[in-house]
């Protein structure tokens, strides 16, 4: 395939091409063939050397000041004119010149200094797809692939009209910053999509927007059909989980679908099934989902851990619910790693968490199974204060990055207090890619502290021992004991898998005592003494 050829100069009397010659070599990394200029070129001799290399594109720098910019792109445009081919324009500058630059509809991008360096490279890789007639990526593996060495961008959308979130949608995808966005739908349509008759109307709109049929779907999905042509997905249903799993690949390219093994049933409340008909139809949900090509993510361990579960039942449930989905014959897996979850770890001990969810699950990974690790703010930690918010969604994703993320799930800074439109959703996405590539020139090795690979250990030992304290509900059984849903059933009535926050209303015991000690989330016995995980096992069995 021929090498695009960029051009690049800063015109008029500019002298400055620090950033001129930053973007050219960006463009080169990206296999582009760049030719440069310098600084202080003139009309006449830009358009001279264009007409001998006849680039595809041209990169054009000032900054010296609005009004004689609007001459000298007064000059280019009569030039041009008489041009006898059409390359395309970019132009880097202040925000002062990048103003000039749009208005004066010559340049088909316009970068004025508040960009990241990801935004620039993500440029370059569109402009070449865009010039050979294609969209960026449109499956999770490949999109993850085109976007290296940088995570995708998530968020979720869903206010409480229809319109509104169409239009927030669009706007989104316009932004050309978010990767995936992922659909809000209230809770009347994840519960009785299906069974309409069921709904309160009185709650239309709570929690997400009122989605109400095939079209409504297809139509917030043609909205997002723009810009970078983000890949788009949406929470699961609470009910009919593998028609809804068909309807969203069908209506939405589901990018993934989330279905946990335990929730969505009595345990939570969210629907009305019980445990273990719940199970039954997700595993059947995360099956379908597999053979149908969908990746999956299996959210139960965050799901614990927002019922101020102990770290050792998360980091077994992650395992659990990983090893169910490969067996299920899950291809892609997402994993999520709710970060601040419950609030009171201590940022080692958040990373030593997830450290220990990450080594279990990628110790699954094979030729047919590749996790995806995707990071978040945990909503628990987000202060019902805007500026406290932007503080705490920033210091997390930044410590967070230390985990690699190939998607890093962005919470808006408002989400504690209200609804995120388009704008709060922008506005958190460029703070979280600051805080992002801020990292990427180098954290401290978490795993060097002693304290850290010590509660690594510790976890994954103690969750090694869930899970096998689980496997032996069934022992004498041929088939495997973690994809019988009876076998998992138990797990939660006998209280080896428990949270706090289910007690008296849960099918759950709820009646694990958890505290933070030390930064770490255990449980602990009546007098609040640390209590390790083999002899809560014993003495609950």
């Amino acid at each position: 395939m021929k090498r695009r050829k960029i051009l690049g100069a800063a015109i008029g009397s500019d002298v400055h091409v620090a950033g001129l010659l930053n973007f050219l070599r960006l463009a080169e990394s990206e296999g582009y063939e760049s030719v440069y200029l310098g600084g202080a070129v003139s009309i006449d001799r830009l358009v001279e050397k264009m007409e001998k290399t006849r680039p595809d594109v041209v990169a054009i720098s000032y900054r010296l000041g609005s009004e004689a910019l609007e001459k000298l792109l007064e000059e280019l445009k009569s030039r041009l004119q008489r041009l006898s081919f059409r390359p395309s324009f970019i132009f880097g500058g202040t925000v002062e010149t990048a103003a000039v630059a749009r208005k004066s509809g010559l340049f088909e991008k316009v970068f004025d200094g508040t960009e990241e360096i990801e935004d620039v490279v993500m440029y370059l890789r569109g402009s070449s797809r865009r010039a050979e007639g294609e969209i960026p990526p449109q499956t999770l593996p490949e999109r993850v692939e085109y976007k290296k060495p940088y995570p995708l961008i998530r968020h979720h959308i869903g206010l409480p009209s229809l319109e509104e979130t169409e239009k927030e949608i669009s706007l989104l995808a316009e932004s050309e910053l978010l990767d995936i966005i992922s659909l809000a739908p209230d809770q009347n349509c994840q519960q009785y999509f299906f069974e309409p008759e069921k709904m309160d109307h009185k709650q239309d709109g709570a929690g997400g927007a009122p989605i109400r049929s095939v079209e409504d779907f297809k139509r917030l999905y043609s909205a997002s059909r723009k810009g970078n042509y983000p890949l788009m997905r949406c929470y699961a249903g609470t009910n009919h989980l593998v028609e809804f799993s068909k309807l969203l690949k069908e209506t939405l390219n589901n990018a993934w679908a989330a279905i946990p093994i335990f929730w969505y049933s009595d345990l939570d409340r969210r629907s009305e099934r019980d445990l273990l008909s719940a199970i039954k139809e997700n595993m059947e949900a995360i099956r379908w989902n597999a053979e149908n090509g969908v990746p999956v993510e299996v959210n139960d361990s965050h799901q614990w851990e927002l019922r101020y579960a102990h770290d050792a039942v998360g980091v077994a449930t992650a395992f659990i619910a990983a090893y169910v989905a490969k067996k299920l014959g899950v291809r892609w897996y997402v994993q999520q790693y709710m970060l601040n979850t419950p609030p009171a770890l201590s940022p080692k001990m958040d990373i030593a968490k997830a450290l220990a969810k990450k080594e279990l699950v990628e110790s699954l990974a094979d030729e047919n199974f590749t996790p995806y690790h995707m990071i978040r703010t945990g909503l628990l930690s987000m202060p019902a204060d805007e500026d406290a918010g932007k503080g705490q969604l920033v210091s997390s994703m930044f410590y967070g990055s230390y985990l690699n993320p190939h998607i890093i799930h962005v919470v808006a800074y408002c989400e504690a207090f209200r609804r995120a439109t388009s704008k709060e959703i922008i506005e958190s996405v460029k703070m979280v890619k600051r805080a992002y590539l801020q990292a990427l020139k180098g954290l401290p090795d978490f795993m060097a502290d002693s304290d850290v690979r010590a509660r690594v250990e510790q976890l994954k030992e103690e969750a090694m021992l869930i899970v096998e304290t689980i496997r032996s509900i069934d022992s004498s059984s041929n088939s495997d004991p973690l994809l019988q849903p009876e076998v998992l059933y138990e797990a939660v009535k006998r209280g080896i898998l428990d949270a706090p926050g289910l007690e008296s209303f849960s099918v759950a015991r709820g009646k694990v005592r958890t505290m933070s000690v030390n930064g770490a989330v255990y449980a602990v016995d009546d007098e609040g003494h640390p209590l390790p995980e083999k002899e809560r096992l014993v003495k609950l069995l």
